[in-house]
């Protein structure tokens, strides 16, 4: 009887899974290992089918180089003066992709980056090995920088 139970629990809860492991949406690592970013659909259907919220930080470093504590970490690199205060976490990272003819890839949209405070235009992917593909650049993706973020388990 428990088998039976636990069969029909798979049965029903395999599929969710499953198709949430051969998407974009999930909690990704980025490629620097610095930050975890959570990929969902957008609160806001106008900045497109996806967006991407930092909602964790390693060992994150104040204006002086110095650890801070994750909640307390402040975009201070960001080229607008006025956003310098904002909190990283929670911060927007990804938006404004439009869905391609790939079922699992995106172009069109932004990807801001923290380490200079820089905002690209980007596309991203899901590889067959499970990986994301993001590639950040100015112009033309010809002249740009490739990143590939894992999946937090």
């Amino acid at each position: 009887m428990r088998r039976l139970v636990l069969v029909a629990l798979l049965a029903v809860f395999a599929p969710a899974v499953s198709a949430h492991a051969q998407s974009v949406m999930g909690t990704w690592l980025t490629a620097s290992g610095k930050a975890q970013v959570k990929i969902d659909p957008c609160p806001d259907p106008a900045s497109g089918p996806i967006c991407g919220f930092i909602v964790g930080l390693i060992d994150p470093k104040g204006p002086d180089g110095v650890v801070v504590a994750p909640e307390v970490a402040n975009d201070f690199r960001n080229e607008n003066p006025a956003m310098r205060s904002r909190k990283v976490l929670g911060m927007p990272l990804i938006w404004g992709f439009k869905k391609t003819s790939d079922p699992n890839g995106y172009d069109g949209g932004q990807i801001y980056n923290g380490e200079n405070g820089k905002t690209y235009s980007a596309n991203i992917s899901l590889q067959p090995d499970g990986t994301l593909r993001l590639r950040g650049y100015v112009g033309s993706p010809m002249f740009g920088e490739t990143q590939i973020w894992t999946r937090m388990k």
